[in-house]
């Protein structure tokens, strides 16, 4: 079965047309936020509870791949400073989630509090913060609330309208047409910590 490693190794650039498409949904995904950010009057300065800091799951081997791509880009002290994080993160996270508390710990890519792929950065990295709105298909409506940050200072301010939903309909399609591309039909669940941990595992 064909795996992600032999697909990062892969030279045909196949997946090249698909990530191209994904930029164009992120950029819309940063305008449709930035419009919604700006209505609230909202910055992010960092907070205690800090996005970076929490456990996000990504599940699409379009970020993955987008990611990897450019982390591959780094210099080579980049690269080894994120890698020893990430193998740390991945040794410290089976105790940490088998624990009664909330798991935090820092995404490796955050370098002195600036991501240092923040152009490629995933989709949760670019909607969380702020309220919004999902409409999944044969599922009930959801409504989110903003972050801790977002609460503290415009959480008296009016709900502006944010669906999520056009970027999750748009980023499911073209992660199907990349799958079915690629041949690859595997389930993704990763950390940005072990995404990095088991690229710079491979020795590439």
């Amino acid at each position: 079965m064909l795996t992600v490693e032999a697909i990062l190794k892969d030279d045909s650039d196949i997946a090249e047309p698909f990530l191209e498409q994904l930029k164009d949904i992120y950029a819309d995904m940063d305008m449709a936020y930035t419009r919604a950010s700006n209505h609230y009057g909202f910055e992010c300065r960092g907070c205690i509870d800090n996005c970076c800091r929490t456990l996000f799951y990504h599940h699409t081997l379009l970020e993955y791949l987008y990611l990897i791509k450019g982390w591959a880009d780094l210099s080579k002290a980049q690269q080894t400073a994120t890698a020893d994080i990430a193998a740390s993160v991945c040794r410290q996270l089976p105790a940490a989630l088998a624990g009664p508390e909330p798991v935090h710990f820092m995404c490796p890519l955050n370098l002195e509090g600036r991501c240092l792929l923040y152009t490629r950065r995933p989709m949760i990295c670019r909607l969380h913060g702020i309220p919004h709105e999902l409409h999944p298909p044969g599922r009930p409506f959801h409504h989110g609330k903003g972050c801790g940050a977002f609460t503290a200072q415009c959480g008296t301010k009016a709900y502006f309208k944010f669906d999520r939903t056009p970027y999750y309909t748009r980023m499911a399609r073209l992660e199907k047409e990349l799958r079915q591309a690629l041949g690859f039909f595997e389930k993704i669940k990763m950390t940005v910590a072990r995404m990095i941990r088991e690229r710079s595992c491979d020795g590439s």
